[in-house]
């Protein structure tokens, strides 16, 4: 138990990347003062995990409608978050990439901060991944939900003292944790796609 526990939070950790949000944390809040930067990293934290939790439920409710199966979901969604983890691998770095999209510095807190700096497509992927109804029961799913939250927490208190951890380790530091935290989504990407397959044909 205590196995799956530290996985799920190490996967949320990868998806989410909270280091990789500090470049554009800091970048979308420049131009405020201590007090507003605090609060914008704490809106921008409740509105990721809002987001999050909303898929956690709605997603699962969509794959039941459509009627997808489990392997052909396990399949799909580990290849795209595959894709997705290859590009934080290989491509532009998430801070690089991200800050490109701040365009007005008045709404920084839901764009791109919250969406898609901490709430990315990928994490969306990742958490409806981890609490199929096929495959987790519902105390399963709430404990997923819970340890969510206490990733979406660490993230808002890295953002606070992200200007001490961007003196610490730099920018480029930032960007190889990034990418460290590419290669273990890529791991549990291939692990999905194997279940699936696995699953389908045994």
């Amino acid at each position: 138990m205590l196995a799956t526990f530290f996985s799920s939070i190490l996967v949320m950790i990868a998806v989410i990347d909270p280091l990789g949000s500090i470049p554009v944390y800091l970048e979308a809040t420049k131009k405020y003062d201590l007090k507003r930067r605090k609060k914008i990293a704490i809106n921008a934290s409740c509105i990721a995990y809002g987001v999050l939790l909303f898929f956690i439920v709605v997603g699962q409710l969509i794959l039941d409608s459509m009627a997808v199966s489990l392997e052909a979901f396990q399949i799909s969604g580990g290849v795209i978050l595959f894709l997705f983890a290859i590009s934080m691998v290989l491509g532009e770095s998430k801070p690089e990439s991200e800050m490109h999209l701040i365009m007005d510095y008045k709404k920084v807190t839901i764009f791109p901060v919250a969406l898609p700096s901490i709430a990315s497509p990928g994490a969306i992927l990742a958490v409806v991944l981890m609490t199929d109804n096929h495959l987790y029961s519902l105390p399963e799913q709430i404990v997923t939900s819970l340890l969510l939250l206490i990733v979406i927490a660490i993230t808002c208190e890295v953002l606070l003292i992200s200007n001490r951890i961007q003196k610490s380790i730099g920018e480029g530091g930032i960007i190889v944790i990034s990418k460290v935290m590419g290669l273990i989504l890529a791991a549990y990407a291939a692990q999905s796609i194997l279940n699936g397959i696995q699953a389908f044909f045994f």
